[in-house]
């Protein structure tokens, strides 16, 4: 199996850009340009999830322990079934659009690769559930079961403990998750490498550009909260741009050139 990293063909006058702490913003102002080119997919996209995320969050309104497993399964199976918005964004850069039928194309060719990525971050969810569920049983005076509980004493509390410990657990397993993830997915969907390459080239380049992956790991986070903040409305559009925002992120940080000096996907 190789471990080299993806090496992609030269041409110097179509060269990425270099990545730097401003990237974030860049990346955003690119997705941006792609949604507004081309925004059926991508609103599509935004509409179907979001509905979703809405019926999970219904379901599980006054259970916190399943509310807790369905905010973190939505947030896990979002970027996975947005990964056909990479492809948009590829035919975006030559100047073409393609609709749902290429990204559902994709999803029925049934990536094996894609379906194992998938069950690794429902197992990494899983975990930050459980881990969690473990902490604060433990720690909380008092049980915790339904969402006003996990206000009225491990967020509003006065002491400093609970809330904070949950917060710092919370980013150590996130971050090897967004680290494995981040270059992986727009990889797997752009080339035929197998998994453990894609997730050794996440790694490197988190490892490479370690302030502008965190600047977009905190951009991820706080777009995300805001569409919550919403009532999810917001999410229509920002599930889309951070899709195609990840795309040009993937191709500054694997050195890959624009789509035009590149064969056509199959």
């Amino acid at each position: 199996m190789p471990t080299s990293p993806v090496k992609f063909p030269s041409n110097p006058s179509a060269a990425p850009h270099a990545v730097d702490w401003l990237s974030p913003l860049r990346w955003l102002a690119l997705g941006w340009a792609d949604l507004r080119q081309n925004p059926v997919p991508g609103l599509i996209h935004g509409v179907l999830l979001t509905a979703f995320g809405a019926l999970l969050f219904w379901a599980a309104r006054d259970k916190f322990w399943l509310l807790a497993g369905a905010f973190s399964g939505f947030l896990i199976v979002a970027p996975i079934l947005a990964t056909g918005l990479y492809r948009v964004s590829r035919a975006c850069s030559t100047g073409h659009c393609v609709g749902m039928r290429e990204v559902v194309s994709l999803w029925r060719s049934g990536d094996r690769r894609l379906v194992v990525f998938g069950l690794l971050l429902g197992l990494a969810g899983t975990g930050w559930v459980l881990t969690s569920a473990g902490l604060i049983t433990l720690w909380s005076p008092v049980p915790i079961a339904k969402p006003v509980d996990f206000l009225r004493h491990v967020v509003l509390v006065r002491e400093l403990g609970l809330f904070e410990a949950w917060l710092l657990l919370g980013v150590l397993l996130a971050a090897p998750v967004f680290a494995s993830s981040v270059v992986a997915l727009p990889m797997l969907v752009d080339t035929s490498v197998p998994v453990s390459m894609a997730v050794m080239a996440s790694w490197r380049a988190v490892a490479d550009h370690p302030i502008p992956m965190t600047l977009w790991a905190v951009t991820i986070v706080v777009l995300v909260g805001l569409g919550m903040a919403t009532a999810l409305l917001g999410l229509v559009v920002l599930i889309p741009l951070i899709a195609h925002a990840s795309w040009h992120a993937y191709c500054d940080l694997t050195e890959r050139p624009p789509s035009s000096a590149l064969p056509e996907m199959a």
